[in-house]
């Protein structure tokens, strides 16, 4: 008997979490279509045309490859105001062995640096312009 009361309150649940999805598809449709009127109000505003949508979006879709997954739903984040006013360090090292890596002698030491620094030649690594 126990087993039929839960069975019959799964059946409620599962219901509930349907109505419910239903109701968020309604929402999400409904957000969409606002955002659909405002970006078709702003291409008319200042003549952007179809396929230069396409093209944008096109692009847009290429760029967000490979950084996970995004959800459509999500408002975007704000920039973050550190990352704004932090001005970017150049380097100050560059391995001898490969000009494409390079240190800003901040943070942990690449594996290169700790070698040079073993050897006791990491001047020979430093940039002219950092000397």
């Amino acid at each position: 008997m126990a087993r039929t009361t839960v069975d019959t309150q799964l059946t409620k649940i599962r219901k509930q979490v349907e109505a419910l999805q239903a109701k968020e598809k309604a929402l999400l449709s409904k957000a969409n279509d606002k955002v659909i009127a405002q970006i078709v109000a702003l291409a008319n505003k200042h003549n952007v045309t179809v396929e230069e949508l396409g093209e944008a979006m096109a692009t847009a879709k290429t760029k967000r490859k490979g950084k996970g997954t995004r959800h459509t739903t999500a408002a975007p984040r704000p920039a973050t105001n550190t990352s704004d006013k932090r001005a970017k360090v150049a380097p100050k090292y560059r391995n001898p062995n490969d000009a494409a890596q390079t240190w800003t002698g901040r943070g942990k030491s690449p594996v290169w640096v700790q070698a040079l620094k073993d050897a006791g030649t990491l001047e020979t690594a430093l940039i002219a312009a950092a000397q």
